[in-house]
């Protein structure tokens, strides 16, 4: 991995490691990659709950016989905890919540090229085009809104919106949450730097409310607390199964064609380069886009499948009906900009 670094990259590792808190599940080797080809091993930095991915660890390692260690955190501080780490990595694999932090570590020349036979099952806007890394399932930014008390036709049809005086102590965000941070470049690569730090700027003058996760967004919506969030669809389709869609106070609209308010991401995983060759780490992330997994993604997360022949959770708009911002996903690496911004703006 290159030592030398950009001063925005440089900024995204010291905004992180200041708050970098990693649950290491079993012991990391300290001498660089430790997985050698066929050794049974493999450790894995997952920006993905524990909660949600151990399950999936441990059936790959019943299945194949290949360990995993894992090593949880942030995205965007994983990502940079990659760069600092540089050659000296224990990493084999990096999953992540969102395909800004695959960018920015892509970028920093971290990753190997995963093979054609592995990733084209994926469609290719949904994977880096130098296949330095592959998504594994998607999801939508929408609006979350009180149906109690605002009417369908009433939700705002671009987030721009949410800054008017109407809106004022209406709407809610989770600024330290990755998928977030990945919007707030997208809508500066949309509207342009001036515009999104204005935007954001607005928004915390009318009052914004800032949560920590998109599940207390929603929580929050659906209790009457708040009228409007800003979460990833997904959340409202794993509340909507644990109490019943009729029972849901808190219903999701999507924004208009074109609009940052729907950006669809990805969460995704990449091979360092040092590991590119390692038979374990290439066959993790096939497990990771095999049928059986997509199905257990679907099943668990809500979230869109991408390998094509599996089918999204019933009720869910069609990935190809979503028409978010026209961004390459590789264009999402810009994270440490976003970050002096959120930072800049005061809502981090």
């Amino acid at each position: 991995m290159s030592k030398s670094r950009t001063p925005r990259l440089r900024t995204l590792a010291l905004l992180a490691s200041a708050t970098l808190v990693l649950g290491l599940t079993a012991a990391c080797g300290s001498d660089g990659n430790a997985a050698a080809e066929g050794d049974k091993s493999i450790t894995v930095y997952s920006g993905r709950s524990e909660e949600l991915v151990k399950p999936i660890f441990e059936a790959f390692t019943q299945q194949t016989g290949i360990a995993v260690q894992a090593r949880y955190g942030d995205s965007a501080e994983l990502a940079a905890q990659l760069i600092e780490e540089g050659d000296k990595t224990p990493a084999d694999v990096f999953l992540s919540q969102d395909a800004g932090a695959l960018g920015a570590v892509s970028k920093e020349g971290a990753l190997g090229a995963l093979p054609a036979g592995a990733i084209e099952s994926v469609p290719a806007k949904y994977r880096a085009a130098d296949a330095s890394w592959v998504g594994v399932t998607g999801r939508a930014r929408a609006i979350a809104y009180d149906g109690k008390t605002i009417k369908a036709s009433d939700v705002p049809t671009s987030v721009l919106e949410f800054t008017k005086p109407q809106y004022k102590n209406q709407v809610a965000i989770a600024p330290t949450n990755a998928s977030f941070q990945a919007f707030i470049t997208a809508l500066r690569l949309t509207e342009g730097e001036d515009a999104a730090k204005k935007w954001l700027q607005d928004m915390k003058a009318n009052g914004v409310k800032s949560y920590e996760k998109n599940a207390l967004i929603l929580d929050a919506v659906d209790k009457g607390q708040i009228n409007f969030g800003l979460i990833n669809n997904y959340y409202w389709y794993q509340k909507a199964a644990e109490v019943g869609e009729e029972k849901m106070r808190a219903q999701i609209s999507f924004t208009e064609p074109g609009d940052a308010g729907s950006l669809v991401n990805v969460a995704g995983a990449g091979v360092l380069k040092d590991s590119i060759t390692d038979a374990d780490s290439l066959a993790f992330v096939e497990y990771l886009l095999s049928e059986q997994t997509q199905k257990l993604f679907v099943e668990k997360t809500k979230e869109y499948p991408l390998v094509a022949g599996v089918a999204p959770v019933a009720g869910l708009a069609p990935l190809s009906t979503l028409k978010g911002p026209d961004v390459d996903l590789a264009d999402l690496a810009d994270l440490a900009a976003t970050l002096e911004l959120l930072q800049e703006v005061g809502l981090t």
